[in-house]
C-alpha cells in the first residue's frame, strides 16, 4: 500500500478524498452536540455572517446563532488546528530523534507546557498581557525539549528505549513539579488549571484562533521547506552532513519548532496526547515514510482526526462533558501497546 499511494497521482487522490472528508466534517461536527442542529443550519448561520443573507430566507435565533458561531465553530477550528499541530509535531520529533515512538507527550514537551502554564496562572499572572501564557508554555516546553535534546546528544543513551525513558520520567517530574505549584497556589482558583493538565477546546473563541494558526502554518512551512533535508537526517547524521546540512543546528531548530507548537496549543487546548504519535504511523501506512508526502498528508490526517474525537468527548456523558485528553490518553494507550507488541515480534 505504501509504494500505490507514494505515486503522485495516487497521493494527489488520496489528499483529496481526505480533503473532502475534512470540508465535509466540519459542518457535521458543529452540527453535533448536547443541542443537536442541522448543517443546514449550520451553512445558513455562516452565510448569514459571511453575506448577511440566508439559503432558507428565514430568520435565525438569537439563541442558535450564538451556539454555533461563538461556540461550536471556533471549537471545531482550534481542534483541526491543534490535530494538524500535534501531528506536526510528533512527525518532527520522530525524524528528529529517529524513534518512532516519539510524541510531544510522551518526550516531556507537553508536560512542560503543563507547568510553564500552571504557574503563570496561579502564581504570575498576565505580566505581558494575553501573550504571558503562550510564553511561559513556550518556555516550559523549550526546558523539557532542551533536556531530551541533550540526551539525545549522549552515545549511551541515545536509543530510541532510552529516549522514551527518559521522556516519560522527564515528564513524571514536570507533572509532579506542575501539581506541587498548584498545590501551593490558591485552591479556589485550582479548577481553572485542570483544563491544562486533562485538555479540553471548551475555551475556545475567535480571538484565540489567531495565534495557533499562525504558529502551526510557519511551522508546517518551514518543515515542509526542509523535508528533503528531514528525510536525510533519517538515513544517519553522517549521510546528512555528507548533504551539506549542519546537523546539530538543523535538529536544535527542529526540536525548537516543535516545542513551540507544541507550547501554543497546551496554551490554548491543553495537554491533548498520543495525538502525535499516532497520526504519523497512520499515515505511513498509507504513503510511506517520504516527510515531502507525509508531513502534508498527517496535518491533514490530524485536522479530520481530532473534531471527531472532541464529538465523542462532547457526547459520552451529556450533557456534561468530557475531557477530550482522556479520550485521546485512552486511545494513545491502547495504540502505543499495539506498537510495542509489533516491535517485540
Amino acid at each position: 500500500m505504501n509504494s500505490h499511494f507514494s505515486r503522485p497521482k495516487h497521493f494527489f487522490y488520496l489528499c483529496l478524498f481526505f480533503l473532502v472528508l475534512l470540508v465535509l466534517s466540519i459542518p457535521m461536527t458543529i452540527a453535533l452536540g448536547t443541542v443537536s442542529i442541522s448543517p443546514e443550519l449550520v451553512l445558513d448561520v455562516v452565510l448569514h455572517h459571511l453575506t448577511g443573507e440566508t439559503l432558507s430566507g428565514s430568520d435565525i435565533p438569537r439563541g442558535i446563532d450564538n451556539i454555533i458561531w461563538e461556540l461550536r465553530i471556533p471549537r471545531v477550528l482550534i481542534a483541526c488546528i491543534t490535530g494538524a499541530g500535534l501531528a506536526m509535531a510528533g512527525l518532527t520529533l520522530q525524524a528528529v530523534t529517529r524513534n518512532s515512538l516519539a510524541d510531544p507527550h510522551l518526550l516531556g514537551i507537553s508536560a512542560g507546557a503543563v507547568l510553564g502554564a500552571v504557574i503563570v496562572t496561579m502564581h504570575v499572572g498576565e505580566v505581558f498581557g494575553t501573550m504571558t501564557l503562550p510564553l511561559a508554555a513556550f518556555c516550559g516546553s523549550l526546558l523539557a525539549t532542551a533536556i531530551v535534546a541533550l540526551v539525545s546528544q549522549s552515545d549511551r543513551l541515545n536509543s530510541a528505549s532510552h529516549l522514551l525513558m527518559t521522556g516519560v520520567a522527564l515528564s513524571f517530574v514536570l507533572i509532579s513539579a506542575a501539581n506541587l505549584a498548584l498545590f501551593l497556589g490558591d485552591h479556589r482558583a485550582s479548577h481553572q488549571v485542570i483544563f491544562w493538565t486533562l485538555g479540553g477546546l471548551g475555551l475556545a473563541r475567535w480571538s484565540t484562533l489567531l495565534l495557533p494558526f499562525l504558529v502551526c502554518a510557519c511551522g508546517y512551512a518551514f518543515l515542509y521547506l526542509h523535508s528533503r533535508y528531514i528525510n536525510a537526517l533519517l538515513l544517519g547524521d553522517e549521510t546528512a552532513t555528507s548533504l551539506g546540512i549542519h546537523v546539530k543546528r538543523f535538529r536544535i531548530q527542529l526540536f525548537v519548532i516543535s516545542a513551540l507548537v507544541t507550547a501554543v496549543l497546551v496554551a490554548n487546548s491543553g495537554a491533548i496526547g498520543f495525538v502525535g504519535l499516532m497520526i504519523p504511523h497512520i499515515g505511513r501506512f498509507f504513503v510511506g515514510g517520504d516527510n515531502r508526502r507525509l508531513l502534508p498528508f498527517c496535518a491533514l490526517l490530524g485536522a479530520l482526526f481530532l473534531p471527531w474525537v472532541d464529538v465523542l468527548a462532547r457526547s459520552l456523558l451529556a450533557p456534561e462533558e468530557l475531557p477530550i485528553g482522556i479520550i485521546t490518553g485512552f486511545i494513545g494507550g491502547l495504540f502505543f501497546i499495539a506498537l510495542l507488541l509489533r516491535s517485540s515480534r
